[in-house]
């Protein structure tokens, strides 16, 4: 039998037998994934799994629709007053799920609070500019400069009760690398659609539907019918496979892509197609002297290009796509979520040659290749695991030993936060389709101040650098994807990244669900309809 977590496996026990009796009363999603988010606090983490169910918790000023369209959320409406001024007029009568009363100080502080070191978005709420409250339901926020994709800033931002977080004293995110507990870590209260009632950390977490929010009142745009939502992490593909055929879950949107083809067969489930913004793709220590946990001392074998470049060019992809991810995934020599910002010359990938990266290597000096350490997930992209077993197999065969370390993303994520790796596995998308949230903190040198972020690398380009300053304020269309494709161009030159592949992500569920696939791969029950 498929191994699965004992606790995983009581909390699916339970579902099994509470939610059957739910279902006749209320309406009850039963949704199952490989992980679990990573806390209820909407600011310490920003990865999608923490960010889709704080989502369900915590409304934005703006949101998004089914087509990923900004639609108006807890503001009604906005104006740009000057190209450094924004004005948002706040929705009356919204109240947070214990009762208080929302109003413009919750967001000043929601903004502020996102600005934070701990913060993982502070990047996205600095560039949202210094709020300040007019009256009670105004907003103004000044931007440093022009921002001419404001509004993909804004809805990141999840608001927060200022009361609440005082009170509990959650005015700070949580430091999740160094393992901080804070209430927030376990404890919500937004004005989102859906209230948390239970969070056991890798066993379930439960939302009720919170019926005083606002978008109830429009059921023609919120047409989805769920009262509960019972999230269980299952990490064993299989078993979570085995809980939807049986019908002790409702939902997978992350099945593994070698059981597409029979959840297509299987009578009672049906599959939902769609494909995920998301890049997937290595990292690799261009910073330190020394790499870590190698034979070679005293130097850095990846500062070389010459060295990324031969582990680029051992990479089959198209292996990969075939055999590891049978067809569901499209290969990219691109480094953003979405290709609607490249050109098919940045989309172009390295030839596969291995004995171009022998050669490579020798003229490195590392004719015999050196020991390396790739560190990936095992519970957050799709065969994530599988694709690093390939990769680590594909680069021996050029005489670089690779040592593979996998970890659930509980233990993955605060890894690479202390930069204790060498050559890392990381994926990168959400909603938007703009370059700037993959070139700001993904591909930037690390500012300390939300820039690069995300460079576990660390690597610096100070024309890159330069470049990506420009499109954060250039508000001429042309101008500003010239200058994103020009970003792209030095960072494929360089080679600062080994890019895999775009994740396709079918959903599968029970045949009496109706759920719409957004292409940020994040499930929204308020669209979700339970026949």
């Amino acid at each position: 039998m498929p191994r699965t977590a004992p606790r995983a496996l009581a909390a699916l026990l339970a579902i099994a037998f509470a939610g059957g009796a739910l279902v006749a009363d209320a309406k009850t999603l039963r949704w199952a994934g490989r992980g679990d988010p990573q806390t209820m606090d909407p600011f310490s983490q920003n990865e999608n799994l923490t960010n889709n169910i704080n989502n369900l918790v915590y409304d934005a000023l703006v949101m998004r629709d089914k087509d990923l369209k900004i639609i108006p959320g807890l503001a009604t409406s906005w104006e740009q007053l000057n190209p450094t001024t924004w004005r948002f007029k706040l929705r009356p009568g919204v109240k947070f799920h214990d009762g208080a009363p929302f109003s413009a100080d919750d967001v000043v502080f929601s903004f502020q609070r996102a600005t934070e070191d701990t913060s993982q978005i502070r990047a996205y709420a600095r560039a949202s500019g210094k709020p300040r409250k007019i009256d009670d339901l105004t907003v103004e926020f000044v931007t440093d400069g022009p921002n001419p994709i404001m509004l993909e800033h804004v809805v990141t931002i999840m608001i927060m009760s200022k009361s609440w977080s005082e009170k509990n004293k959650a005015t700070k995110p949580l430091d999740f690398k160094n393992k901080e507990e804070t209430f927030a870590a376990r404890n919500a209260n937004g004005t989102g659609p859906y209230a948390l009632k239970t969070r056991e950390p890798d066993v379930r977490t439960v939302l009720v539907r919170y019926n005083d929010w606002w978008g109830w009142k429009d059921a023609k745009k919120f047409d989805g019918n769920v009262t509960e939502v019972i999230y269980t992490p299952i990490t064993n593909d299989a078993t979570r496979l085995a809980a939807l055929v049986a019908g002790n879950v409702d939902l997978i949107n992350d099945p593994a892509p070698q059981d597409v083809p029979r959840l297509q067969q299987t009578s009672g489930v049906k599959v939902i197609e769609g494909i995920e913004q998301r890049i997937v793709f290595l990292g690799m220590d261009q910073a330190r002297d020394e790499l870590l946990y190698s034979n070679v001392k005293g130097k850095n074998p990846l500062k070389d290009k010459r060295v990324r470049q031969a582990l680029y060019q051992a990479i089959d992809i198209e292996a990969i796509h075939k055999s590891t991810m049978r067809g569901l995934s499209k290969v990219s020599g691109g480094m953003t979520p979405s290709p609607l910002q490249s050109t098919p010359e940045i989309e172009k990938r390295l030839p596969h040659d291995p004995a171009a990266a022998k050669k490579l290597l020798a003229d490195a000096g590392y004719p015999k290749g050196f020991e390396v350490t790739l560190d990936c997930p095992n519970n957050r992209y799709v065969n994530d695991e599988k694709i690093c077993q390939a990769v680590a197999a594909m680069w021996s065969k050029i005489g670089v030993d690779t040592k593979l370390v996998t970890l659930p993303r509980a233990q993955y994520f605060p890894k690479l936060e202390k930069l204790d790796t060498s050559i890392y596995m990381l994926g990168w998308g959400g909603a938007s389709t703009d370059a700037i949230f993959t070139l700001q903190p993904v591909l930037s040198g690390h500012s300390g101040k939300g820039d690069g972020d995300y460079n576990y690398g660390r690597y610096t380009n100070p024309k890159f650098d330069a470049i990506v300053a420009e499109v954060k304020v250039e508000m001429n269309a042309e101008k500003r994807l010239a200058l994103i494709r020009r970003a792209l161009e030095i960072h494929n030159a360089e080679i600062h990244h080994l890019p895999l592949h775009r994740q396709v992500i079918p959903w599968a569920s029970r045949a009496n669900f109706d759920v719409p696939h957004r292409a940020d791969n994040q499930v929204w029950p308020i669209w979700v309809k339970v026949r």
